[in-house]
C-alpha cells in the first residue's frame, strides 16, 4: 500500500467545496491604503453557514490594494510565487458543522450514488470513525473533543497563479495540526514564513521610476542627456504578510532594494552612458549624477545620446529599476528571493538642431 491514499471523487465533491470557501473567505478583502507605508487588510469572512473563516492573510508597507497583484517582477523567468497552499482553517466545532453538513447534503443529492457515493462514505468514515492510512491518521467525531487544542488546516489556491491544474496542486483533505505544533511532514506546501515571503513578493508594489533628465524632456541630436535619480525617490521598500490564529502566529517581510538603473533608449540609434545602459547605485544611494553648470564637456556616469531626431513623434525611454530582494521571518528565518524589475516609459523628443549644454 502506498503512503498516501487518493480519494477519487473527493476532489470534486468535498475538497474543492473547503478550498473554494477558504480561498474566497481568506481573499475577501477591502483595502485599507495601497501607498508606501499602508496596509491592506485581507479579512476573513463568513460563507453560507456563517461560519467565520479564522485564516487570513494580512498585507502591510508597499503592497497594492484590494489585496491584488503588485508591480514587481521577478528578474528570474523560472521563478514563481506558491500555486496553492496549506494553511489553518477551522477550529473541530466549526469544522465539523461545515463539513459534516456538506457531506450530508451531497449523499441526499438526486442521482449520488455508485463509486461518488461510496468515495462520500469513506470520507464521513475518515472524519467520524477514525478511518485512516498510513501518514494520514483517521478522526473520531471530527477532534471535537481537542476543540480549542488545535485546528483543521486546509488548501488555499492562489488566486494570481493563472494555470488551473498548479492552483489545484494542493489537493489533500483538510487535516488537523495542534496548536504549536509543525503540520506532518508530508504536507511540504504547509504555509511558512517562506512562502508568505514569496506572497509579500507578489503583492509589493514599487514606485514608479520618473528619471530626472537634463535637457528635460525635449534634447538634441548628439548632445548628452544626463539621468539620475536622487536617493530621496529612490529607496528600498518593504512588504508584510502574516497569518495570525489561535495557536499558529508566523510572518514575513520582504524588502526590495535598488541596486541599478537600465536605460533603453527606445531606439537603436542612441548611445548610452556606461556601454550596456546600467547605472549602479552610489555610495549614497543615488544613481547617476545631477546635471550642472560646467559640466557641459564631461560624459555623463549615467545617460544617453541620440544619434537621430525624433521627428515629429518622441522616444519612449525606457528606465528600470532592478531591485535586489530579501527576507526576513518568524524564528530568524530568512534569505533571498530572485531580483525584482520595475520601470516606466518617459517620452522623449530629439531634435535635430544641435547645441551645446552649457
Amino acid at each position: 500500500m502506498s503512503t498516501r491514499r487518493t480519494f477519487v471523487g473527493v476532489t470534486a465533491l468535498t475538497l474543492a467545496f473547503s478550498v473554494i470557501a477558504f480561498t474566497q473567505a481568506a481573499y475577501a478583502g477591502k483595502p485599507v491604503g495601497s501607498d508606501k507605508g499602508a496596509t491592506t487588510e485581507e479579512t476573513g469572512g463568513g460563507d453560507g453557514t456563517g461560519i467565520y473563516a479564522t485564516a487570513r492573510i494580512t498585507y502591510s508597507g508597499s503592497v497594492a490594494a484590494n489585496g491584488s497583484k503588485g508591480n514587481v517582477t521577478s528578474a528570474d523567468v523560472n521563478w514563481t510565487p506558491p500555486p496553492c497552499w496549506y494553511a489553518p482553517y477551522l477550529g473541530a466545532k466549526d469544522f465539523k458543522k461545515k463539513m459534516s453538513g456538506d457531506i450530508e447534503s451531497q449523499m441526499n443529492a438526486p442521482g449520488m450514488g455508485g463509486h461518488a457515493g461510496a468515495a462520500l462514505s469513506e470520507l464521513k468514515r475518515h472524519y467520524e470513525d477514525d478511518y485512516g492510512w498510513t501518514d494520514t491518521p483517521g478522526y473520531k467525531d471530527y477532534n471535537v473533543d481537542k476543540d480549542g487544542e488545535g485546528m483543521f488546516w486546509a488548501a488555499v489556491e492562489n488566486p494570481d497563479e493563472p494555470g488551473l491544474l498548479k492552483r489545484n496542486s494542493c489537493n489533500d483533505l483538510p487535516f488537523w495540526v495542534d496548536n504549536g505544533e509543525a503540520p506532518p511532514h508530508q504536507y511540504e506546501q504547509a504555509v511558512t514564513p517562506e512562502i508568505l515571503a514569496a506572497l509579500a513578493y507578489q503583492h509589493m508594489q514599487l514606485p514608479d521610476t520618473k528619471v530626472s533628465l537634463a535637457p528635460e524632456q525635449t534634447t538634441k541630436v548628439n548632445l548628452p542627456t544626463w539621468a539620475w535619480l536622487d536617493r530621496a525617490v529612490f529607496d528600498e521598500v518593504q512588504a508584510t504578510a502574516a497569518i495570525n490564529v489561535p495557536g499558529f502566529n508566523i510572518e514575513a517581510t520582504t524588502t526590495a532594494r535598488p541596486v541599478s538603473l537600465t536605460l533603453e533608449p527606445g531606439t537603436d540609434d542612441a548611445v548610452t552612458y556606461p556601454a550596456p545602459g546600467e547605472c549602479v547605485i552610489n555610495a549614497d544611494d543615488s544613481i547617476g549624477e545631477p546635471y550642472a553648470r560646467g559640466k557641459a564637456n564631461r560624459t555623463p556616469p549615467c545617460g544617453i545620446t541620440y544619434l537621430r531626431s525624433s521627428g515629429n513623434g518622441t522616444y519612449n525611454l525606457q528606465a528600470t529599476i532592478t531591485w535586489d530582494i530579501s527576507w526576513t521571518g518568524t524564528g530568524g528565518a530568512g534569505g533571498d528571493l530572485p531580483d525584482g524589475t520595475f520601470g516606466n516609459g518617459q517620452e522623449v523628443t530629439v531634435q535635430k538642431i544641435q547645441a551645446v549644454n552649457r
